[in-house]
């Protein structure tokens, strides 16, 4: 716990400690005595070498900031102004009062997880794990038995269809040539948005044929405002050369793309994005990046999270879903369950099991293979309770810093599960205990009243006799 300073600071004289204004048993209270704190001001030093002008935040704020985010599923907006309202958030980030003032712009997280990257959410990670040993939510035997399996973490773009895509590839470079200097011939902003409406219109009344000629020439305008800035790529200022670059390779991926082509542009400011078939009924098809889960068998804490880019298959993720593990558990695996996808694995240092092995597996092994299907639940808890469901940070990168954030929000949310039921049964202990002696109490109370009463009443019985 913080030591309390015996002498004010300076200009402080008149205002209170937060810890003496919280609440020492709250379950955020007792979490942040359990964080090591002092590793991201370790890890995260390399990051800022340079010692001139402003100095950087501090370390535990951003950390906390970004634990908070992602255990209530917050925006950046909306986890700094619930920072300004909260004290036990300001006292879970490290602060000695109570502010009255945002702690940082909500931009600020946006260059902190572009800077720190993969490795140092990692940490964060790392640091979730050893608080939840710490409070005892896992042993570390449970990281002999881990579950793997994955999932589909997806992106925030509308649901891609060509005529609004053939659009919004023509809308972006109309800008752009505006930015450059440019003069188009023509740049259609009256024509195509009607045809975007007549497509959706005659897909609407199964006017297929109709559809298709109103989509061929949507098509055939973006193909010539396109097109008309290649030629012009002479006249694009150098600063705008690499822009231009980056646009012109997404338009012509978008108009050479037919439906069963690889590769696909499904979104224009998310040209990673991938769609990913995984069987459901519900939701055939999704838009995004799978995401490989590592749980432990028993608990289900959150030992390992990793995007994989490029939709692999899932056997041929499992050495590096393990080698993440082994890093941020410092243990390794004795035996690992996956589903029928694994099937195939390139893992040959650890046993992997499955529902289809037959040889060599007993009663218990069977039953802890039956348990496989316990980290559904717990990624169900990930995309509903954290934001795994949907990723609305930019890029590849945001995609891998994503998926490592809503484990370490995972976990945070089981330690205070368990921080917050202690807490309950300590106080139904207490009040069982004071229930009890005032029961007490009030049975000798009654018995002395009645000894008395019966001693007076014989007195005076005597007395009168």
């Amino acid at each position: 716990m913080r030591e309390k300073s015996k002498i004010p600071q300076n200009k402080e004289l008149f205002r209170q400690e937060l810890a003496e204004l919280v609440n020492e048993k709250h379950p955020l209270v007792l979490l942040s005595h359990k964080i090591e704190w002092s590793v991201f001001e370790k890890q995260w030093a390399g990051y800022f070498p340079s010692e001139k002008g402003r100095p950087a935040l501090p370390s535990r704020l951003v950390a906390g900031l970004l634990y908070l985010q992602h255990t209530f599923a917050c925006s950046d907006e909306a986890v700094v102004q619930s920072w300004l309202e909260n004290p036990y958030w300001q006292y879970f980030c490290g602060e000695t009062y109570f502010r009255h003032d945002l702690p940082l712009d909500p931009s600020s997280l946006t260059r902190w997880r572009k800077r720190i990257g993969e490795e140092g959410v990692e940490w964060m990670l790392t640091v979730t794990v050893q608080a939840a040993l710490a409070e005892k939510v896992v042993d570390e035997k449970s990281f002999e038995k881990v579950i793997v399996d994955t999932t589909v973490q997806e992106k925030a773009i509308a649901y891609p269809t060509d005529s609004r895509l053939l659009n919004r590839c023509r809308e972006h470079l109309v800008k752009f040539s505006k930015e450059a200097g440019l003069s188009l011939r023509q740049n259609y902003n009256r024509e195509a948005p009607k045809l975007l409406a007549q497509v959706g219109r005659y897909a609407h009344a199964k006017q297929y044929k109709r559809m298709r000629k109103s989509l061929k020439k949507l098509k055939t305008i973006t193909g010539r405002v396109y097109r008309d800035v290649c030629r012009q790529m002479e006249k694009i200022p150098e600063h705008l050369r690499m822009k231009a670059d980056d646009l012109l390779a997404k338009g012509k991926r978008l108009l050479e793309q037919k439906k069963n082509s690889k590769n696909k542009l499904y979104a224009m400011h998310a040209p990673e994005v991938e769609c990913i078939s995984k069987g459901k009924a519900h939701c055939r098809y999704e838009f995004g990046v799978k995401v490989s889960i590592v749980t432990t068998h028993k608990e289900g804490l959150v030992i390992g999270a990793r995007s994989l880019p490029g939709s692999p298959y899932d056997g041929h993720t499992l050495a590096e879903a393990i080698e993440q593990m082994e890093i941020i558990t410092d243990h390794s695996p004795r035996q690992v369950f996956v589903d029928l996808g694994y099937r195939g694995h390139d893992l040959r240092t650890v046993k992997v099991y499955h529902k289809n092995l037959r040889r060599g597996i007993t009663r218990t092994l069977r039953a802890d293979i039956r348990r496989r299907s316990a980290i559904e639940p717990m990624i169900g808890h990930m995309k509903n309770d954290g934001k795994l469901r949907k990723n609305w940070l930019k890029g590849s990168l945001g995609d891998a810093l994503n998926a490592v954030l809503c484990a370490c929000g995972h976990n945070l949310r089981m330690i205070l599960r368990k921080l917050r039921l202690s807490y309950s049964f300590c106080l139904d202990i207490w009040h069982q205990i004071l229930r009890i002696r005032s029961t007490i109490f009030m049975d000798l109370f009654s018995f002395f009243e009645n000894q008395i009463y019966s001693g007076r009443t014989s007195y005076n019985l005597h007395g009168t006799a």
